[in-house]
C-alpha cells in the first residue's frame, strides 16, 4: 500500500509532550548553555564529520543503492527538503544516530542492516530524520559525547559539578526518542513494522525459530504497569545514564499514541504544517507537557519515598531482631 506524503509536516505534529517539557527543563539548568558551547567548540562539526569520512561508507546512488532508495522515500514521505548525508559504519551493535551541529548527518551501524528488514530500516531512518527535523541533533550530539567520553575526560569541564546536567540531558534524550519513534511510524506507516522493530532491537533476529509480536507487547505491558515501588526504583537506577528508553517502553508508548487517534489524523491530512507553528498559541502545549511530565515525576518520587521508607523499616526491624 503506498505511503501518504505528509506535505510540509511540522515536527510539532509528532513531538511527545515529555520531550518538550524535559528540553525546557534542561535549558533552564544554570550552566547548561556554557556546557553546550564548550563541548561543541572543542569537537567541532568538521572533526565529527571527518571521523566518518575516514572510516565509514557514505550511502548514495552507487553505494548501497537499495538503502539509498529507501532513504529517498523517507525524505519524500516526511517532505524534508534537504538530504542529510547517510553513513554506514562497521559496528555489530544494532543502533543508528543523527549527529552534528550546523549540518547534521545520519549514521547507521552495520549490525542494524544485518538485523532489521528493509521496512524496519525505513522505520529507523524516519526516526533519525525526525531528530533532525525536531532540532534535537545538537543536544543529542552533546549527550553522545558525554556518554562516550565522560565529563572527567574533557579538560575544560574538569571540576565542574555536571551530574545534574548529565542526568537531565539523558532524561531529555530518552524522551526525545519517544518523539522520534512517532516520526518513524509516520515514515513507515505500518504499526506492525514499528512494533517488530522494537522486538528485534530487544531480542535480535529470530533465526529459524518463531517469534510473537503479541507476546512481546504483553511483556511490554508487564514492564510498564507491573511491579511494586522498589521495582520502580530499580527501573530508575537502570535507566539514569541510558541514552535510549528500553524497547518495551518505546513499544508501549508508541502503541498508546497510535490508539489516541493522532496517528490516523495525521495520515488523514489533519496536522500542523511548517510555518504555521507561530499561529497557534503555545499555552495549551506547555500545559500538556508540564502535566504529563509533572504527573510522571510526582508519581516517581512518591514511589521512591514509599520504597525507601519500607526499606528503612525493614532494616530497622531486622536490626532489632538481631540485637
Amino acid at each position: 500500500m503506498p505511503r501518504v506524503i505528509l506535505t510540509q509536516i511540522s515536527s510539532r505534529a509528532w513531538e511527545h509532550p515529555a520531550d518538550r517539557a524535559a528540553l525546557n527543563t534542561l535549558r533552564a539548568i544554570p550552566g547548561f548553555d556554557e556546557v553546550v558551547r564548550k563541548v561543541a567548540g572543542f569537537f567541532g562539526e568538521r572533526g565529527i564529520r571527518q571521523l566518518f569520512l575516514a572510516n565509514a561508507v557514505r550511502v548514495g546512488p552507487r553505494q548501497r543503492p537499495r538503502l539509498n532508495q529507501i532513504y529517498t522515500e523517507v525524505l519524500e514521505t516526511l517532505d524534508w527538503p534537504t538530504r542529510p548525508q547517510l553513513y554506514i559504519t562497521q559496528t555489530p551493535f544494532v543502533n543508528a544516530g543523527a549527529v552534528g551541529f550546523d549540518d547534521p548527518f545520519i549514521i547507521m551501524n552495520s549490525g542494524t542492516i544485518d538485523t532489521l528488514t528493509e521496512e524496519e530500516q525505513r522505520f529507523i531512518l524516519a526516526h533519525e530524520l525526525g531528530h533532525i527535523m525536531s532540532g534535537h541533533v545538537t543536544y543529542v550530539t552533546i549527550a553522545i559525547i558525554l556518554l562516550n567520553f565522560g565529563v572527567r575526560n574533557l579538560p575544560f569541564l574538569a571540576g565542574m559539578a555536571l551530574l545534574p546536567i548529565q542526568l537531565a540531558l539523558f532524561e531529555w534524550y530518552r524522551k526525545s526518542e519517544l518523539s522520534c519513534d512517532r516520526a518513524g511510524l509516520l515514515g513507515v506507516q505500518d504499526l506492525n513494522t514499528a512494533m517488530g522493530t522494537f522486538m528485534r532491537l530487544a531480542g535480535g533476529k529470530p533465526g529459524n525459530d518463531d517469534v510473537s509480536l503479541e507476546e512481546f507487547m504483553t511483556q511490554a505491558e508487564e514492564y510498564d504497569t507491573g511491579g511494586n515501588a522498589w521495582d520502580t526504583v530499580l527501573k530508575l537506577l537502570n535507566t539514569a545514564f541510558r541514552s535510549h528508553p528500553f524497547n518495551t517502553v518505546r513499544a508501549s508508548e508508541l502503541l498508546k499514541w497510535h490508539r489516541t487517534g493522532q496517528y490516523d489524523a495525521i495520515v488523514g491530512g489533519n496536522y500542523l504544517r511548517r510555518g504555521d507553528e507561530g499561529t497557534q498559541p503555545l499555552t495549551e502545549d506547555y500545559v500538556d507537557a508540564a502535566g504529563y511530565y509533572g504527573a510522571k515525576t510526582r508519581e516517581t518520587f512518591q514511589q521512591f519515598g514509599d520504597a525507601f521508607g519500607r526499606a528503612r523499616d525493614a532494616f530497622n526491624n531486622a536490626w532489632k531482631t538481631n540485637k
